[in-house]
C-alpha cells in the first residue's frame, strides 16, 4: 500500500517528530539542504514572535501563543523515542472565561484563578499566569528554513528564548521509519530527541541538563 505524502503546510494525521537543541548543528543542517526536495517557496524561511506558558506541575501539554492566537498539543506516546503529539484546543484572544476554565488551566495542570470576567485580553491572562509561581511566560523567537527529505517535513531554526540563541533541528512525519532514514542520512544519529517544553525549561533552569551541544 502506498504511503500518504506528507505536504508542507497541510494539517495530517498525528505526527511523530525528532528534535535536537543545540549551539550548532552546521554538518546535519548541510545534509538536510543537500537531500530536500523542493518545497513551496512560502516556506524556505519563516520568522514568528511566540509566547510559550511553562508549567512547573505539567511535561504533556504543550502551550504556546502566536498572532494573539493560543495553541495546545498535547503528547500522545513516544515510539523508538520518537514523540507524538495532538491538537488539543485552538483559541483566540480575547478568550472565554470558560475556556480558562475548561481547557487552558487544566491543561497547565494548576489551580485555576478566579475569574471575575467573561472574556481575558492575551495581556490579563499574561498577569495571571505572571501571578502563578508555578507558570511563566517565556518569549520565543523563531526563523525557520524548511527542507523535505525522505517524505519527513524537516527544519532547521534560529531561536531566542528570552534572548538566548540556540539552534534546533527537525524531522516529522507519520511514518516512523521515514525519520529515522532522515536521522541517518542528516548524521543525527546518538542526538538527543527533546521537545520545545523540554528545551525551554533547560536554557530558563527549571531542569538541570544541558542541550545537545
Amino acid at each position: 500500500m502506498t504511503k500518504p505524502s506528507m505536504k508542507v503546510g497541510e494539517i495530517s494525521k498525528p505526527r511523530f517528530e525528532f528534535r535536537a537543541f543545540g549551539q550548532n548543528f552546521d554538518i546535519p543542517a548541510k545534509y538536510m539542504a543537500r537531500l530536500s526536495v523542493p518545497i513551496p517557496e512560502k516556506v524556505w524561511e519563516r520568522t514568528s514572535e511566540e509566547i510559550y506558558i511553562l508549567s512547573k506541575t505539567n511535561d504533556i501539554n504543550n502551550t504556546k501563543i502566536r498572532d494573539g492566537k493560543m495553541d495546545i498539543k498535547t503528547f500522545v506516546q513516544t515510539v523508538d523515542d520518537l514523540e507524538q503529539w495532538n491538537p488539543l484546543m485552538k483559541g483566540e484572544f480575547p478568550i472565554a472565561k470558560q475556556v480558562l476554565e475548561n481547557d487552558v488551566f487544566p491543561a497547565f495542570q494548576v489551580a485555576l484563578p478566579t475569574l471575575t470576567k467573561d472574556t481575558y485580553t492575551l495581556e490579563e491572562f499574561l498577569a495571571m499566569i505572571d501571578a502563578n509561581k508555578d507558570l511563566q511566560g517565556v518569549k520565543v523567537y523563531k526563523q525557520r528554513f524548511g527542507y523535505m527529505v525522505n517524505n519527513t517535513l524537516c527544519e532547521v531554526g534560529n531561536v531566542l528564548i528570552n534572548g538566548a540563541k540556540v539552534v534546533t533541528i527537525n524531522s516529522e512525519s507519520t511514518e516512523l521509519d521515514d525519520i529515522k532514514k532522515t536521522i541517518a542520512d542528516c548524521k543525527l544519529e546518538g542526538v538527543e530527541n527533546i521537545n520545545y517544553l523540554q528545551a525551554i525549561k533547560r536554557v530558563i533552569g527549571w531542569i538541570n541538563k544541558p542541550l545537545a551541544n
